[in-house]
């Protein structure tokens, strides 16, 4: 039985206004071995090396298609779609190839959107059975916005990068709305912040002006 999360976030801003927000609890992350043995389980006629091809081809052909410019549509399963962003640090002086413009020059594809059918969702939903997990509550800072963000710089003027453990022991805000938080400081960039690093080695530093 899967179990959720209810989390109470109460005025992070100063608006006034609590928000409510609820969240699957993640127990177990099936990987790559034990979801092929899911798949080539007695009786289904698969053995677990085809399986293992199929899927390292699905990856191969999803990559080329996506490589081409092209979205790429499951059924029951979804949409992938390629997304793009600018090459950090690139040399200004690479001379372009035949066809290309300075602009294709600093842009790479950055990551891949997924968009859930609406039979992946609805059967999801069918099979899935939720109890109570618990009640997280997300507490305001006894600072400012304008003063976390000051209390970043400092600490990243002295640190030269700053992790959300940091930022929690700053400010006071439990993880998840250090993380919101630092998100959205990153999203504009007159706050001066970024990021460098993917995923859980994620680190904020100070951005750099033109």
């Amino acid at each position: 039985m899967a179990e959720y999360i209810k989390q109470e976030m109460s005025d992070l801003d100063g608006s006034g206004e609590e928000r409510t927000f609820y969240r699957m609890k993640i127990c177990h992350n099936i990987d790559t071995k034990e979801f092929i043995s899911k798949l080539a389980r007695p009786a289904s006629g698969m053995n677990k090396g085809t399986v293992l091809q199929v899927l390292t081809n699905f990856a191969d052909e999803l990559a080329y298609y996506m490589a081409q410019g092209n979205s790429v549509t499951i059924d029951g399963v979804g949409t992938f779609k390629p997304t793009l962003g600018i090459i950090k640090k690139k040399n200004k002086d690479t001379p372009c190839e035949e066809g290309q413009n300075p602009n294709a020059r600093s842009l790479t594809v950055n990551g891949v959107n997924f968009r859930a059918s609406k039979e992946l969702v609805k059967e999801t939903a069918r099979q899935c059975d939720l109890k109570r997990a618990g009640v997280e509550y997300i507490r305001r800072s006894a600072y400012s916005l304008e003063e976390r963000i000051a209390l970043a710089m400092k600490y990243l003027d002295e640190h030269h990068f700053m992790r959300v453990a940091d930022y929690m022991e700053l400010t006071g805000l439990r993880k998840t709305a250090a993380t919101m938080e630092l998100k959205r400081l990153r999203e504009d960039p007159a706050n001066g912040i970024t990021t460098e690093g993917k995923r859980n080695g994620i680190i904020y530093v100070r951005r750099k002006t033109e």
